[in-house]
């Protein structure tokens, strides 16, 4: 089939010559899996985070619950929609020419592959610029991240995300189904014009540049945190800004893990695919490595809860043997304590009301 004469099938020229193969019954069998335990599994992180917006109303919780939401009804969509194609695509034995014939079904393919795959990603450094304002700059981040702010924010993420999956559509390239037969992405082979290598240079760095952010906010986030806990004793207030934390550098591990090594190839293929060592099994395995982040992601905040780690703790310690003295930084976690915190935090009393609060309720 001549694509050349068929500008509506330019994305079948890739299936006379495939590199690789898929099992038919194992790989939809694995897709159906993976879809399904990426929607519950993100089904119940949304219980749970809305769940904590409705309980926490402090403005510096309030604003990362909006973002974590953000971040886990995006990778539900993507489990949704992409695992559909793909179990479609497997289940039809990837006779592309027999159901794509106008590539509609590969465009939608690829616009959703790169909007669910860079959306994630831009959230996941959002969230990790907010908590480092939210920890070095208090005032601020009270008066400016407020619900309406921290929406924008997700409306322009988003928004920024479609515009970079819809650019190759609006240029008039095509998405390119891949060696494989099971997915549509940019041009990965005998990639020769500079637009084609432009845009897998350009998801691989903003994928990067992404983790980068991610990576230096939550350094600087977690280097305060230190320095706070060993200037103070008081930890009023702190508690959740550990706990969140912890979930920013789990979701930034998780991340890099996952994303790594297909933005790498990508950006290897992007700047001389001809002596690029990408195969077709390697490209494939670098993509279900990224799938996983989003059956990982919606885990952070369903096992790296301050009730979990609390109860972690307390196990641990008992299996150490070793009697440490009570911190008292899990035990802000229940409702009364918080909103007591956050109460005294804006109201104007004296701080030496406030360094009495720790013996009151160390003495009830």
């Amino acid at each position: 089939m001549n694509s050349s004469k068929s500008p509506g099938l330019a994305g079948f020229g890739i299936l006379k010559n495939t590199t690789c193969h898929t099992e038919k019954k194992i790989s939809v069998f694995f897709s159906i899996i993976f879809m399904t335990v990426g929607i519950l599994s993100n089904s119940l992180a949304i219980a749970i985070l809305m769940k904590a917006y409705q309980r926490f109303r402090q403005k510096s919780k309030a604003s990362f619950l909006l973002l974590a939401s953000g971040l886990v009804v995006t990778d539900l969509f993507g489990h949704l929609i992409n695992g559909a194609i793909a179990v479609f695509v497997y289940a039809s034995d990837k006779d592309w020419i027999r159901f794509n014939q106008s590539n509609i079904l590969c465009s939608v393919f690829g616009i959703c592959m790169v909007f669910f795959g860079l959306c994630p990603l831009f959230l996941g450094s959002v969230m990790a610029v907010e908590r480092c304002i939210g920890v070095t700059k208090p005032i601020f981040h009270s008066t400016k991240m407020t619900s309406k702010h921290v929406k924008m924010m997700l409306t322009m993420v988003c928004l920024f995300a479609v515009l970079i999956a819809l650019l190759p559509i609006l240029r008039f390239r095509a998405y390119q189904i891949q060696a494989s037969r099971t997915w549509c992405f940019y041009k990965t082979e005998h990639v020769e014009d500079w637009e084609d290598r432009f845009y897998l240079l350009l998801f691989s760095c903003l994928g990067l540049l992404a983790l980068a952010i991610s990576f230096l906010c939550n350094a600087v986030t977690g280097i305060t945190l230190l320095r706070v806990k060993l200037r103070s004793q008081q930890r009023q207030g702190r508690s959740h800004h550990f706990e969140m934390i912890i979930q920013l550098l789990a979701i930034m591990c998780v991340s890099c893990i996952c994303w790594s090594p297909f933005l790498v190839a990508m950006a290897r293929i992007g700047i001389n695919e001809s002596r690029s060592k990408e195969t077709c099994e390697t490209i494939l395995f670098a993509l279900r490595m990224a799938t996983w982040n989003q059956i990982l992601d919606p885990w952070v905040y369903i096992l790296l809860r301050k009730a979990v780690l609390k109860n972690l703790y307390k196990i641990t310690r008992g299996c150490c043997g070793v009697h440490i003295i009570n911190l008292h930084m899990w035990e802000l976690s229940s409702i009364k304590n918080s909103l007591k915190v956050a109460a005294i935090s804006e109201s104007p009393v004296s701080s030496k009301q406030i360094n009495l609060q720790p013996l009151s309720s160390t003495g009830q």
